[in-house]
C-alpha cells in the first residue's frame, strides 16, 4: 500500500557501488525496461555507421539479406553477450576508472598503428 504525504525517507541518498560503476552498473532500483532502452539506445548508436554495418550491407547486397540478417542478429547477441559477461566479471575485480584509462590506452595504440603501418 502507497501512502501519500510524509513518513517516508525524503532525501535519502545511496552510495555508490563499491566497483566504481555507480551510475552505470546499479540498476537495483531501475526497471529492466529502462535498462533494455538504454541498452537499445546506446547499442544502436553506437553501431550505426560502423565498419560492421558497412559490411553487412555489402553481404546483403551479394547474398541473401534473410541469412545476412539473421547471421548478423546472431553474431551480435553473441559478441554482446560476452561483453555483458566479461563486463560483469571487470567490475567486479577492477575500478571504472581503471577500464577508462587502459582502454583508451588501447584505443590509442591502435590508432598510432593505423596511422604508421596501414597501406
Amino acid at each position: 500500500v502507497k501512502r501519500r504525504g510524509g513518513g517516508g525517507k525524503k532525501g535519502v541518498k545511496h552510495a555508490p557501488s563499491s566497483s566504481g560503476l555507480s551510475a552505470a552498473g546499479d540498476y537495483s532500483g531501475s526497471s529492466w525496461e529502462a535498462v533494455f532502452i538504454q541498452a537499445l539506445t546506446m547499442t544502436f548508436l553506437a553501431e550505426w555507421g560502423d565498419r560492421s554495418q558497412i559490411a553487412t550491407i555489402a553481404l546483403a547486397a551479394a547474398k541473401d539479406p534473410l541469412g545476412v540478417t539473421i547471421g548478423g542478429c546472431i553474431g551480435h547477441s553473441i559478441c554482446t553477450g560476452m561483453a555483458v559477461v566479461g563486463g560483469r566479471m571487470l567490475a567486479s575485480r577492477i575500478s571504472e576508472k581503471t577500464v577508462a584509462f587502459y582502454g583508451g590506452l588501447i584505443f590509442l595504440a591502435f590508432g598510432i598503428h593505423s596511422v604508421f603501418f596501414e597501406e
